[in-house]
């Protein structure tokens, strides 16, 4: 089963995303949005900038 985005308001009265993978599990969360549209528009976003979007490591710099 395909993963889902899930718009939800939560108990601050502001609208986040979750990601959720086949089995259920939340893979990621979004920050808080005003309003649903928003909420909406940040998953878009979200769907954009990972399409063909890398993995990188950053490691700490030794000091």
């Amino acid at each position: 089963m395909a993963g889902k985005f899930e718009v939800y308001e939560d108990a601050g009265g502001k609208y986040r995303f979750r990601l959720k993978a086949g089995n259920g599990e939340i893979v990621a969360t979004g920050q808080g949005y005003a309003s649903k549209d928003a909420a909406h528009k940040g998953v878009d976003a979200v769907r954009r900038a990972a399409d063909g979007a890398t993995v990188v490591d950053v490691a700490k710099a030794a000091a």
